[in-house]
């Protein structure tokens, strides 16, 4: 299936869906209306909503980044030559990272790091934590997303680069990594779009964002089902937006790119 059917088959997909949620919005307007005006456009809960946003928000750009340096960091070291018992170690140390973070839950994760690694830490501190543990994670599968961009690269280039004098950081990190990420970018997109559903779990250790926001409010009115379902709303517009950035930054690489 080409692009242009991929294209028609997904803009039918939500047609219908929208159909679908138009329907039953129009056959309970009243109580739906209802619903969201005793909820949100009556109360003041639309500041912690906004609040809850905001750590979400954060959260996942201060981890992706954080993951997106873990991972460059890691794909150096990987690169690096076999001949220094030094290098071995920290070679066999960052393979158990990755390992280890690819292994195992997101929440355990989290859990572990802020109950036993920062058991003392008090709970202003938990944006912060959530930030590292989701950016110690991602780096993890950064990591291996940029090894396949990196492989990607023509050997040549690098071989080059190393014949004209270049150290295998300068190689790796002015010719190799831009190369790299525009060849991953996809899959970067799709990893910044899971942590945005991972970051849901945070409240577990008392950081405030958009999942815990929804549930507090829920457990103020009661109405549970309109509440949630805004909230599923809210994400899914989110990972839209953030699909469509992704996607406009791809087109505009690619252009960048045939132009030269």
């Amino acid at each position: 299936m080409n692009k242009k059917k991929i294209t028609i088959t997904k803009s039918i997909f939500y047609s219908v869906i929208f159909l679908i949620i138009l329907i039953i919005m129009l056959v309970n307007k009243d109580s739906i209306y209802d619903s969201i005006k005793y909820n949100f456009l009556e109360s003041n809960n639309m500041d912690m909503l906004y609040e809850g946003l905001g750590n979400t928000i954060i959260i996942t750009i201060c981890a992706f980044l954080l993951g997106l340096l873990i991972g460059l960091i890691t794909c150096l070291v990987e690169g690096m030559s076999d001949k220094n018992p030094f290098n071995i170690i920290l070679k066999q140390l960052f393979k158990i990272y990755v390992s280890v973070f690819r292994g195992t839950p997101a929440i355990v994760q989290l859990l572990i790091i802020y109950f036993i690694i920062f058991r003392t830490a008090s709970a202003d501190y938990s944006i912060a934590i959530a930030i590292l543990a989701f950016g110690l994670n991602s780096g993890a599968y950064v990591s291996e997303i940029l090894r396949g961009g990196i492989n990607a690269v023509p050997q040549g280039q690098i071989e080059a680069g190393r014949s004209l004098g270049l150290s295998y950081p300068t190689v790796m990190i002015k010719i190799v990594f831009p190369q790299a990420i525009r060849h991953a970018l996809p899959s970067l997109g799709n990893e910044f779009i899971t942590l945005i559903k991972e970051t849901s779990i945070v409240g577990f250790i008392g950081a405030y964002d958009l999942t815990l926001s929804f549930r507090k409010l829920a457990n103020a009115t009661y109405d549970y089902a309109t509440v949630y379902i805004v909230m599923g709303i809210t994400y899914f517009i989110i990972i839209l937006f953030i699909t469509y950035l992704f996607t406009l930054i791809e087109r505009k690489l690619i252009k960048h790119v045939n132009t030269k």
